[in-house]
């Protein structure tokens, strides 16, 4: 790939991580806010919280695939533009009432506009990188990257803008959907389209795969992790008034924005991990990364108890537990990177993946779903210990599903990964 082409990567990843940054923002912002209204009369608890994700999700869920083949008969690069475009309008509007129904066309619109970026973005990386495997490996890790960095500076950046600007925060991460835009307007110049045809013959040749087949139940159970963790319950969970003797339960409800505090330093320990990854994950078996990724999980939950049960530990102690977690969280993160990169090797050097990268983005949007209404359910029974309680779980449940898939899978072209 010659430098240009590299700089294209370079400035397209820099544009997602800026759209995941306002989604980061905008997700605590709306914990933060639906918390606050709660303090004021309004009827709002967790279970409205969990409804609220699964909607932005179900969403994301319904365009996917419709705008994964859009992008391989028409060029991604309008697209991704357009959908960061509604994602400005979504979490502008979300501010502008307090009605339930208001709140919830915010999150479908939101969920949208996330469709019409992630296949495309993901199909123009795998074109971009289909004669350099090792390039390719690396590409996912920074996109995983991208999305920690939105989790990390996201938190941040919404929780301090609601300290400083209140409700009017939501109009600066709509500015921030707005950069987001140009620069992919800009750093998709190269992209391209298929046509009709290779559309609907990569999202076939995806779903026919048995490699692609036997991963996704996998996918399906850690992206309901992600559903767990990522949407607003977490924040709202620590931000409202106290109603356990947990350690985190309402631990920010004099300060909210700390969340975005604590989120940064949790997206700075699994970015570190994810760093590492990208440099491990050329030289090793995928299907290894992932089996290591997952055993590690339920440890974390382990660690993550400890640490909500620790009210009264002593507080070198609890630095103890909090430094152990995070070495294991570390190695927890290399799933997703090599995950995509299965899939997009898997799809080898035909056209069309925008319509098969779509089938990441519905595995994503259905495990998000169900992990978001987990994560009401659970943090409204048990709180902080619920979200615990369902990692752990769904940990397991991807485990053995691995080991299935393990034993009917072809890894595709794994050598090419080994010896880059």
């Amino acid at each position: 790939m010659n430098s240009n082409g590299r700089h294209g990567l370079a400035i397209t990843i820099l544009a997602h991580t800026l759209l995941r940054i306002a989604s980061s923002a905008s997700g605590v912002l709306i914990g933060i806010y639906l918390a606050n209204l709660s303090g004021h009369g309004f009827s709002v608890d967790a279970g409205l919280l969990g409804l609220l994700g699964a909607v932005s999700f179900g969403a994301e869920l319904i365009a996917s695939i419709p705008m994964g083949i859009a992008s391989d008969a028409v060029s991604p690069r309008w697209l991704m533009v357009s959908g960061a475009l509604v994602g400005a309008l979504a979490v502008q509007l979300f501010a502008l009432s307090s009605h339930v129904e208001v709140f919830f066309l915010s999150r479908a619109l939101e969920g949208i506009g996330v469709a019409a970026v992630t296949p495309p973005l993901l199909a123009y990386l795998a074109d971009s990188t289909t004669h350099d495997s090792a390039l390719r490996a690396r590409v996912m890790s920074f996109f995983e990257l991208s999305l920690l960095a939105g989790l990390a500076l996201g938190g941040l950046m919404g929780s301090q803008f609601w300290k400083v600007f209140d409700a009017h925060a939501f109009s600066l991460v709509a500015l921030a959907y707005l950069a987001s835009a140009a620069l992919l307007f800009f750093g998709a110049k190269g992209s391209r389209s298929h046509g009709s045809h290779a559309a609907w013959q990569g999202l076939l040749r995806a779903l026919n795969d048995p490699s692609v087949r036997s991963l996704a139940p996998v996918w399906l159970c850690v992206n309901a992790v992600v559903g767990l963790w990522l949407g607003p319950t977490l924040p709202f969970l620590l931000t409202k008034k106290p109603s356990s003797s947990q350690y985190l339960d309402g631990l920010f409800a004099d300060s909210p924005v700390q969340v975005g505090w604590l989120l940064l330093g949790y997206a700075v320990v699994f970015g570190t991990g994810v760093f590492g990854w990208s440099f491990a994950l050329p030289r090793m078996r995928i299907r290894s990364a992932m089996r290591l990724s997952l055993s590690v999980m339920p440890f974390v939950c382990l660690g993550l108890f400890a640490i909500n049960h620790s009210a009264h530990i002593a507080a070198p102690v609890r630095w103890s537990i909090t430094a152990a977690t995070a070495l294991l969280i570390m190695l927890e993160s290399g799933f997703t990177p090599a995950a995509l990169a299965w899939l997009a090797q898997s799809l080898g050097f035909g056209t069309g993946k925008g319509a098969a990268m779509g089938i990441y983005s519905v595995l994503l949007s259905v495990g998000a779903i169900v992990g978001s209404l987990l994560a009401g359910m659970l943090g409204k029974m048990l709180s902080v210990d619920g979200l615990l309680l369902g990692t752990v779980g769904l940990a397991i449940c991807a485990l053995l599903l691995l080991h299935h898939a393990t034993d009917l899978a072809v890894q595709p072209n794994e050598e090419s990964y080994e010896h880059a």
